[in-house]
């Protein structure tokens, strides 16, 4: 049987995952992912199984083997095929196997970031000198996502001395703005974010980085300069063919940066953090935004209703384990919840 196996791999907010390619009992392909987990791994990895298939092109198998903790009534749903969490023999070995290679590959990874660690301040610095600015202590970093213009977010990090502080991060909905217009949507985030700045009378940043070329900038310069009377850098992140950033954006003149040096790796670490912060964030306001307009179509659900159950469970996962004497302490009553059960129950393929 065609198979394949995704494991992870979770320490210090870093998710590791491992996915095994199996074509006649052999591991033709092995792939990996690293990156900084917001969620529960097992939510991460659902995700990230989801848009493995539906955004990178593989083709599905007939059996694809979890660990523990994943819905896999959910993503047999979702995926059409077969999905099954071993419990002994190969296939556990297999799934075990995994597992071991993402603690390795994690382990790994903390290790290059402990010896890059010293590198930081020195990529501040040529950072600085590249763009002619006094030593950047605070770095913005913004990036949009949107598929075909539904459900528009965007985000932002912050590095601080050439390091994340992921409490800082911020999530932003977009209010104003219909469908995708990058401009419009530059704009919105800029003018919220600094404007509640300024009000709150917190520190601004030594420089702003967006995830596009001259469109963001001027959208972004725009707001700060003439809108909110501020003088604060912003460089666009320009990318190459391959989607990395290549060089930056500045007064409107191409910086490039030498792609050996601290600063070319640590921008590129930025675009990377932001890129996977607001594609994250999109995912969960597009799967919530499912949840709610499959409840729309149940006969008996209303406004109230739908908000009570949207609050109260937060997931269709967590909505299909739940009885009926659940629903009924919301004040649903029992035939509206019957409703909800079996518009929302559904067989895993065999």
């Amino acid at each position: 049987t065609n198979r394949d196996v995704f494991a992870f791999f979770m320490d210090k907010g870093w998710l590791s995952i491992q996915v095994f390619l199996l074509r006649q009992s052999t591991v033709i392909k092995r792939e990996a992912a690293l990156f900084p987990c917001y969620g529960t791994p097992e939510d991460e990895l659902l995700s990230f199984i989801m848009q493995f298939y539906q955004e990178q092109n593989h083709i599905l198998p007939k059996e694809i083997l979890v660990p523990e903790g994943i819905d896999t009534e959910l993503l047999a749903e979702t995926l059409e095929t077969t999905v099954r969490i071993p419990k002994r023999g190969n296939k556990k070995s297999m799934l075990d196997l995994a597992t071991t290679n993402s603690e390795l590959a994690l382990n790994e990874k903390f290790l290059l970031i402990e010896r890059s660690k010293h590198k930081t301040v020195g990529a501040i610095q040529e950072l600085s000198e590249a763009l002619g600015i006094a030593y950047i202590e605070t770095i913005e970093a913004f990036d949009h996502s949107n598929i075909q213009g539904t459900n528009p977010v965007s985000a932002m990090v912050v590095y601080k001395d050439g390091k994340p502080e992921r409490k800082a991060y911020r999530k932003y909905k977009i209010k104003t703005v219909e469908g995708s217009h990058e401009f419009a949507t530059t704009q919105e985030v800029i003018r919220r974010r600094y404007t509640r700045l300024l009000r709150e009378q917190k520190p601004l940043p030594d420089l702003i980085l967006m995830d596009g070329g001259k469109i963001q900038v001027r959208a972004a310069k725009e707001v700060l300069e003439d809108e909110l009377g501020l003088v604060i850098p912003v460089a666009g992140m320009v990318k190459d063919n391959k989607h990395r950033t290549a060089s930056l954006l500045f007064n409107d003149e191409l910086v490039e940066l030498d792609p050996r040096s601290q600063a070319f790796h640590l921008v590129q670490r930025i675009q990377d953090e932001v890129h996977r912060f607001a594609i994250t964030f999109h995912r969960q306001v597009r799967g919530k935004n499912s949840f709610s307009s499959q409840l729309d179509q149940v006969e008996g659900v209303g406004p109230k209703t739908r908000t009570k159950v949207l609050k109260h469970f937060k997931t269709m996962k967590r909505m299909r384990e739940a009885d009926l004497e659940e629903f009924q302490k919301l004040g649903i009553p029992l035939k509206v919840a019957e409703n909800i059960k079996e518009s929302f129950s559904s067989e895993v393929p065999k």
